[in-house]
């Protein structure tokens, strides 16, 4: 193995999950609580990338703390009944890092609870860590919290750690603690976001099958 440790994204990187479950979510919310707002999906991929949803939340759509916090409680409410699937060869991929000895662990802005479904669901290996949105802020990626205590945790070097996360936070988080970072490319084609991820990622990645190869060839 080239990395000892796999650290992945889950939303668009493990499970394809925005344009199946989160988009939909935030379009019905918005429908009925804030119908002045307007958002297309390509629009929410860009958003979400940067400045990111918090930002979408209460500088765009106009929330309050308060109002987002109502939010949570609604999308909670609706990914219970919506399972996001995982991306073709993934399974295998994930499934390989363990069998070869490797760790697995998650770093995401959903709930550790979902997370592990989703993983149920998919027939996906158990993750080592995960941390998810219910984590403080303090604690949430962009911050490097994640990334140094799995590192702690585990006796390893930045270095024997690869951060895979189609969004700009999860690149924020490993180049503040000197981790390789792949761009997963595979949740859209929209130029904004790869032109990005090819400039400043160390890897870029167009399908699962290219992370396979690299990560096990």
């Amino acid at each position: 193995m080239k990395y000892p440790c796999l650290v992945v994204d889950h939303d668009d990187t493990v499970v394809n999950s925005t344009a199946t479950v989160h988009y939909p979510c935030f379009v019905q919310y918005t429908k009925e609580f804030f119908p002045h707002y307007r958002c297309t999906l390509e629009e929410y991929f860009i958003k979400n990338f940067d400045p990111g949803i918090v930002a979408l939340f209460r500088d765009e759509v106009g929330m309050t703390d308060e109002q987002m916090k109502h939010e949570q409680v609604y999308w909670n409410a609706y990914v219970q009944n919506h399972i996001p699937r995982a991306y073709e060869g993934m399974r295998e991929t994930l499934l390989e890092q363990k069998q070869r000895g490797g760790l697995l662990c998650v770093v995401s802005h959903s709930l550790t609870e979902n997370i592990l479904r989703d993983y149920r669901e998919n027939g996906l290996p158990e993750p080592d860590m995960v941390f998810g949105w219910e984590s403080p802020p303090e604690e949430r990626k962009p911050n490097p919290y994640p990334l140094l205590r799995i590192m702690q945790t585990y006796g390893l070097r930045a270095d024997e750690l690869l951060m895979l996360d189609d969004l700009k936070p999860g690149w924020d988080m490993a180049r503040a603690c000197g981790v390789p970072f792949a761009a997963a490319g595979w949740a859209n084609d929209l130029i904004e976001i790869e032109s990005f991820m090819r400039r400043h990622c160390d890897y870029y990645f167009k399908t699962v099958e290219e992370l396979r190869d690299f990560l096990f060839s």
